[in-house]
């Protein structure tokens, strides 16, 4: 690893310089109601919804992990994120029935289509799964990246970025992290494009690259019978985890919501799915540019979560090192802040806000605030715990993500497409698979303990991808069954909630909110994500 030196602390402090105007220009905006504070005023443009989508998925987890992943022998990862087609099924699909109902919140949304016991189990599932795969994990990445960047311990580098980005969520809201957000997002795409095409300039090329790490090394599909990734339940639990994340999950629908209509959420939503297409090129590859360099003898790291920021700073010249460790510092910041917020909308608005409905506007802002704060000291603390899970940080995230989102998954798809499924078919069906991901987790600690015979060894042993292929069909017949065995919903619950009670009004609204150009650049996103599955085939 190369230090930094004055031309790269220039351009971080620079950065750091413009994201405070911009942090300060948005405080000095009035976030007098809980619609200022938590979606922005409603009042947001296509190309920022989609700046912020992206970069708050792509935080330093993905940054560091996805390199990792690719220097590591685990091309398969590669599908969380070719999942563009994903992101386009909110905006097509989802968005015009969340936009309907004019919810803050997905468990608002739940309760609307449902009822209020599905609305307190969400929320309660969706601020565990808060702490279990985002901020504990974005603040992991966070540290190894500081740590490595600035020369300074992990746990100082982690808690410094973690108070930096409270204070601008909590002062500024949700328009402080859609508007800094845009800043992180292009400055994240411009520092890694640089690495990758610097990367593939050292190694030869892409076909000398292929050479040294083997063309077999770049397959991401696999066989039936492989330990860890067997293509089949790759495919299905990668697309499950998928629709869970982009299209229900209050992290990245809530930047949908601030959409100043339907028109521009869904652009929103077609110009992050175009974004999305970007990380297989911008992280994956200088992973694989790392580990070629690496069997060259070219490049040292001891971890694949290392790769990204050991390629970068003995790679990258002056001043632009410092631009892209800057861009690195965005993500985690952008990530941290998307996370806080939501956790912040969560609990006031589905939990503090149910229980005192009389509570003012200024105190349930305020609430928000205070939530925020406890959630991070708990996301700090179960970072021990996280190293025993996987070795792999992407990997990590993406196992926890599959015991979570089977059941969310397939209350919100049956919940929309069919007007039969009822409140007590996803309540037993969310509170169900709380207990089954709960019980995965600890069975998956604990397993070495149990004889290799034992239910309880297999079960917390099984390969991930099966688990929750598996477990996703279970919840599908789950929900149906006890919803045919109970009463049929309401007609308040299904009404404009549900594909097929739509009125002619809203039909027609929802018709005049698109034109060919949106059709036909979602159509050529999906065309990329087929060429990538068939590019990386390994021949």
């Amino acid at each position: 690893m190369q230090t930094l030196d004055v031309y790269d602390w220039i351009a971080i402090v620079f950065y750091f310089l413009v994201l405070a105007g911009i942090a300060v220009w948005v405080i000095n905006k009035k976030n007098a109601t809980t619609e200022d504070y938590f979606l922005a005023g409603k009042n947001v443009g296509w190309f920022v919804v989609g700046a912020s989508i992206f970069a708050s998925n792509i935080g330093s987890e993905h940054v560091v992990g996805l390199a990792g992943a690719g220097a590591g022998n685990k091309l398969p990862m590669l599908i969380y994120e070719i999942q563009a087609w994903v992101v386009l099924m909110l905006g097509w699909i989802f968005l015009p029935f969340y936009a309907r109902s004019g919810v803050f919140t997905m468990p608002e949304f739940l309760e609307k289509r449902f009822d209020a016991r599905s609305r307190w189990i969400l929320s309660i599932f969706s601020i565990v799964a808060y702490v279990l795969t985002k901020i504990s994990v974005t603040i992991y990445a966070g540290g190894i990246v500081v740590s490595a960047l600035l020369g300074i311990d992990f746990w100082t580098g982690a808690l410094a970025t973690v108070i930096l980005t409270g204070v601008y969520t909590v002062l500024g809201g949700m328009r402080a992290v859609v508007y800094t957000e845009t800043l992180q997002a292009v400055l994240l795409v411009i520092g890694a494009a640089a690495l990758t095409i610097i990367g593939l300039d050292k190694v030869g090329g892409w076909e000398s690259m292929t050479q040294t790490v083997t063309p077999e090394y770049l397959n991401m599909w696999r066989a039936m019978d492989d330990p860890d990734f067997p293509w089949l339940p790759l495919l299905i639990a990668s697309t499950i985890t998928g629709i869970w994340y982009w299209c229900t999950d209050q992290y990245i629908v809530q930047r949908v919501l601030t959409a100043k209509n339907i028109k521009e959420g869904r652009r929103g939503t077609i110009f992050g799915a175009f974004l999305k297409l970007l990380p297989v090129f911008l992280f994956l590859v200088p992973g694989i540019i790392a580990l070629a360099l690496k069997m060259r003898g070219e490049l040292e790291w001891e971890s694949a979560d290392q790769a990204f920021p050991v390629l970068m700073s003995n790679l990258l010249p002056s001043g632009l090192r410092g631009l892209v460790a800057a861009g690195l510092l965005a993500a985690l910041m952008s990530s941290l802040a998307s996370v806080f917020n939501s956790c912040s909308t969560l609990f006031t608005i589905d939990i503090y806000k149910k229980l005192k409905p009389e509570t003012p506007e200024k105190k349930l802002v305020r609430t928000g605030q205070i939530a925020t704060a406890i959630i991070v000291v708990i996301g700090m603390l179960w970072i021990p715990v996280m190293a025993n899970i996987s070795g792999v940080l992407y990997e990590y995230l993406q196992s926890v993500q599959s015991y979570i989102a089977p059941p969310i998954t397939a209350v919100f798809l049956l919940g929309i497409f069919s007007k039969r499924i009822n409140g007590t078919g996803a309540y037993v069906t969310l509170v169900t698979g709380l207990v089954v991901a709960t019980v995965r987790i600890v069975l998956e600690l604990v397993k070495d303990n149990f004889s290799t015979d034992s239910i309880l060894y297999q079960f917390g042993d099984m390969n991930f991808l099966s688990f929750a292929s598996w477990f996703f069909l279970f919840c599908m017949i789950l929900i149906v069954v006890v919803s045919l065995l109970t009463g049929q919903p309401a007609k308040e619950k299904v009404e404009n909630l549900t594909f097929g009670s739509i009125s002619e009004e809203e039909k027609s609204k929802n018709k005049s909110s698109y034109n060919w150009v949106d059709i036909a650049i979602s159509i050529a996103v999906v065309i990329v994500v087929i060429a990538v599955m068939i590019f990386f085939n390994g021949k």
